[in-house]
């Protein structure tokens, strides 16, 4: 089974782009993120005419995930733990295989810029309840993808110039902290288990040609249950599509499980 996540900066933006994306690469899940749209809006007859089943959780010009998969599914949008957070950044799906079923979700979470203020605090809380909820499906002992945009850039070796980001909220300390608690929980950070090279990237900004120069973070990532990574095959960031006229600064990662 191959799964994948992108965020696509704008589905309506980019949907030429998701549609010769699915057609090459076939992925049979894949995890949307800042479709910015709200959920009436989102092309969904596109999508489905490719063989998708479509659930989203979106919002209005910001943030908005979504959830694509071959096989019908059901659904969670939310991530719990604070009722008042409007924000759609999550929704997570329980997908079923030839062996079981497969539980997926689709991250956004947050940027967290300028630090020092409410945003950063925001992010760090958000973690704080993915990681909890992260701790109560990995009870369940089930294969579990947690897929998205992260927003962390992992270690130094995950950024071209780390000095330029030293002060950025994807990298400060308490950021790369908490990730480290998510994957201490035993997680698998599927890439790289896969690729140890450096310079592997999936963003790249769209100013001061970063692409062309390779300045890239990754930021971009597929976590992995025990039950997930002893299925791991292959993990592949789609570099290409960043190369695409009028593009997402993000491109896709994909993982193949044997499920």
């Amino acid at each position: 089974m191959r799964i994948a996540s992108w965020n696509v900066n704008s589905v309506k933006a980019r949907l030429e782009h998701l549609l010769a994306w699915l057609k090459q690469a076939e992925p049979d899940v894949v995890c949307l993120q800042e479709i910015k749209c709200l959920d009436e809006a989102f092309p969904t007859t596109d999508v489905e005419a490719l063989g998708y089943n479509v659930a989203t959780h979106g919002q209005k010009s910001y943030n908005g995930v979504a959830i694509l998969s071959k096989r019908p599914f059901e659904v969670m949008r939310g991530l719990p733990g604070d009722d008042e957070d409007t924000q759609s950044r999550y929704i997570e799906a329980e997908i079923p295989t030839d062996t079981g079923a497969v539980r997926v979700a689709s991250i956004y979470l947050p940027n967290g810029n300028p630090p020092l203020t409410e945003k950063y605090d925001y992010k760090l809380a958000w973690m704080d309840r993915l990681t909890a909820h992260a701790a109560s499906l990995l009870a369940l002992e089930e294969p579990l993808v947690l897929a998205g945009d992260y927003n962390v850039i992992p270690t130094p070796r995950d950024v071209h110039n780390p000095a330029a980001w030293a002060g950025d909220a994807l990298f400060l300390p308490r950021t790369r902290e908490r990730f480290r608690e998510l994957l201490a929980l035993g997680f698998t950070d599927a890439f790289r288990a896969c690729d140890d090279r450096d310079g592997q990237y999936t963003f790249w900004d769209y100013q001061a040609g970063a692409w062309q120069k390779n300045h890239g973070i990754r930021i971009d990532h597929l976590l992995l249950s025990p039950q997930a990574a002893d299925r791991l095959q292959t993990c592949v960031i789609d570099k290409q599509v960043r190369a695409w006229e009028k593009p997402s600064d993000h491109v896709p990662i994909r993982v193949d499980l044997a499920l």
